[in-house]
């Protein structure tokens, strides 16, 4: 868990240092910081007024593009890029189809600035983040004693709308963190975009090239092999974009903050005192308890992120390998990326209360290739057809014992769904029983 629950963080690290305005300050440079200060407080204001839910998403996507916009982050798109991207999408689905049984997923390929990300990916994070702002939200308002509630009146609503501005001050600055460091639409592992579209962010991608020692048109083409396969991944299995998001919900919801502390700190508050409320919201006292269904939750999803990341791993191995010659030291890079936790992994805990990173990518990585090996594509694709097939925490401890299963019946027959409807085509072809002979 995070140090401090979403809506409550630290105050700004850039801000760290910066001296108190000193009395021989020029007045009229003074005066125009206080205008705009007055300025961007009035429109906050006036969005709070116009949001309805936990976190006012207005504000959130005003601050991202804001904090996007300085420095010329996320302009360095050009037609180059949307054609280099198209490009190497266009050969990583080639260079795919001989890896997997799954077909090409994505019907469009786009380059995205660090602005185009947060556009397109705000809708998911609104579904991730409503929760965990719900409930951290309401849990002070819901200790009060009633007297308290009845007393505060108005100014409860009033709170709801201040805490709505906290959340969405801190998604919007957040996801400005997330949108210059992520590479492509899947690179945490969710799927955060549109469906069927694969997105690379050039800049991003020539950024992280640097260092590396190797051409930008090479990374690219990587990069574009794992966009590709996660969106054959996300498009031919139904089932997981919708479990994977359900998992991190339930994770969210599951939250539960102390009541008893809360009940302790709100004989301290005076609804009519902003400030105490504040003091109050940064105390600590606010801080998400982890519980039993939350654990056994994010179990489920760091298994599940495992397999989709290994899975990715193996297929984008086959197909570039031999083809890319950085393509081992890249993969590496990745995955080292992935283990250690950089700051879009801390943005995201800061974000939904848990760290998103797949701690056993390379057993998970293992399983897949040690199917592959023994049974072929068919039958290790095949195990994504239905949620039940897939392995648990326990097989990627005994991966052996799961690819022996595996061997012992072809796992795309195991579809329980079509294994009833062959048991009604079978009953068909069988034409009527005895029973009804009698009945005529």
């Amino acid at each position: 868990m995070t140090e401090f629950p979403f809506g409550f963080g630290p105050p700004n690290p850039d801000d760290r240092g910066k001296k108190e305005p000193s009395g021989g300050e020029n007045p009229a440079e003074a005066f125009n910081q206080l205008g705009q200060m007055l300025s961007q407080l009035g429109q906050m204001l006036s969005q709070a007024g116009s949001s309805t839910g936990p976190v006012n998403y207005d504000l959130a996507k005003q601050i991202a593009m804001q904090r996007l916009t300085s420095g010329d982050v996320g302009f360095s798109t050009s037609t180059e890029y949307q054609s280099a991207v198209t490009d190497a999408v266009h050969l990583a689905e080639m260079w795919l189809d001989p890896a997997t049984i799954l077909p090409a997923g994505a019907t469009s390929a786009k380059s995205w600035t660090a602005r185009d990300w947060v556009e397109h990916t705000l809708p998911t994070w609104q579904r991730l983040c409503d929760p965990v702002a719900r409930r951290v939200s309401g849990a002070w308002v819901d200790a009060l004693p009633a007297e308290a509630k009845q007393a505060a009146g108005p100014l409860l609503s009033m709170v709801g709308q201040m805490g709505g501005m906290a959340f969405g001050s801190q998604l919007g600055n957040a996801l400005a963190q997330l949108a210059s460091e992520v590479l492509t639409s899947t690179d945490i592992g969710l799927p955060l975009g549109p469906p069927g579209t694969a997105a690379l962010l050039g800049a991003n991608i020539e950024e992280f090239t640097k260092g590396l020692e190797r051409p930008n048109s090479e990374v690219m083409v990587f990069f574009a092999a794992r966009e590709a396969a996660h969106q054959r991944l996300f498009t031919h299995v139904p089932w997981l974009r919708q479990r994977l998001l359900a998992t991190v919900e339930e994770f969210a919801s599951g939250i539960r903050v102390d009541t008893s502390a809360l009940e302790q700190l709100a004989t301290r508050i005076d609804p009519a005192n902003p400030q105490s409320i504040e003091e109050a919201m940064r105390s600590g006292m606010l801080e998400p308890q982890t519980t039993p269904e939350q654990k056994a939750a994010l179990t489920r999803l760091e298994t599940l992120l495992a397999l989709v990341e290994g899975w990715v791993d193996v297929v984008v191995g086959d197909a570039v390998t031999d083809r890319l010659p950085g393509a081992d030291a890249l993969r590496e890079t990745l995955r080292r990326r992935r283990a250690s936790g950089g700051p879009a992994e801390q943005t995201f805990a800061t974000l939904v209360g848990l760290e998103l990173r797949p701690r056993r990518l390379r057993a998970a990585a293992a399983l897949w290739r040690l199917v592959g090996d023994r049974h072929g594509l068919k039958a290790r694709d095949g195990i994504w057809a239905h949620p039940d097939l897939v392995p648990t925490g326990e097989d990627l401890d005994e991966p052996m014992d799961f690819a022996d299963r595996v061997g012992q019946k072809p796992a795309i027959e195991d579809d329980p769904i079509a294994a009833l409807e062959r048991e009604a085509q079978a009953k068909r072809d069988e034409g009527p029983t005895e029973d009804s002979d009698k009945l005529d």
